[in-house]
């Protein structure tokens, strides 16, 4: 500890990055960002936009890339997206800050943030366009946890030729994460033709009776082949499964750093 203070008192290490470190978390205005959860669990801490304003969701971002050298903010809006890059701007100005506007995603990398790479393959698989948000979401999870993603998209039952011409995909994968909206079929369809993990992971797209993702969900729920299922459009969900199947297949993500040498803070 007191190499700790010794080292906040020379500028050489944050009070923020300090407070992590200590007790796994760090505080600002806006709330408590969890530090340390990516050590502990091996997933990454994200900050979800929903129900913030820009400010607050600009504030977390910074002491995520603060503490821990990245920050992964989901669900966002215009104007957050703007409040982020101009807090980052200010603080972080040599940080790599990557928009997925699609997913709705913002991922923030310091310029020494040191990924992790793990040796598995997370599919991400679209019945249709309509489902591209929360599996763009997933895809950016896994990919954040070092996984390599490869998307296979508009798969969808209604044309079952379209799932059977991309089974060699399918089956190269070390886990799938297959998103879907009405019905909820093509996880059922997917599982019962490969070996490896399938993710369902419905969709809030369709219309009328159970048209919000509730039908997908009680359709991946009710199926014959095995599979895991998550809550609707919870790709951040369905991407952090996957990726610790992968880390799983990986042998712990043994050659990522995940031991707080490239300033994430021990447990």
């Amino acid at each position: 500890m007191r190499e700790l203070l010794e080292a906040v008192a020379a500028g050489e290490v944050s009070p923020a990055d300090a407070e992590a470190r200590l007790a796994g978390y760090a505080t600002d205005d806006a709330g408590r960002f969890d530090a340390a959860r990516e050590t502990r669990r091996g997933v990454p801490e994200a900050i979800l936009g929903d129900g913030k304003t820009p400010e607050e969701v600009a504030s977390l971002a910074d002491t995520a890339v603060e503490t821990t050298g990245r920050a992964v903010v989901t669900r966002t809006d215009d104007d957050q997206r703007r409040a982020i890059r101009q807090r980052l701007a200010d603080d972080h100005p040599d940080a790599e800050v990557t928009v997925h506007d699609r997913a709705r995603v913002v991922v923030v990398h310091a310029d020494d943030y040191g990924p992790p790479d793990l040796d598995a393959t997370v599919g991400v698989v679209t019945a249709g366009t309509s489902d591209a948000i929360p599996a763009g979401e997933a895809a950016v999870l896994a990919d954040e946890m070092g996984a390599s993603v490869e998307r296979i998209e508009d798969v969808g039952v209604a044309a079952l030729t379209r799932i059977v011409d991309q089974l060699d995909r399918l089956r190269e994968a070390d886990v799938l994460v297959v998103a879907a909206g009405r019905e909820g079929a093509l996880p059922t369809v997917v599982a019962g033709l490969v070996n490896t993990p399938v993710v369902g992971l419905p969709v809030s797209t369709g219309y009328g009776y159970g048209g919000e993702g509730e039908a997908a969900l009680s359709g991946m729920l009710q199926s014959c082949s095995v599979l895991s299922v998550v809550n609707v459009d919870a790709g951040f969900v369905a991407g952090a499964q996957a990726g610790l199947v992968a880390r799983a297949i990986d042998g712990e993500g043994s050659d990522g750093d995940t031991d707080g040498d490239d300033g994430k803070p021990p447990e």
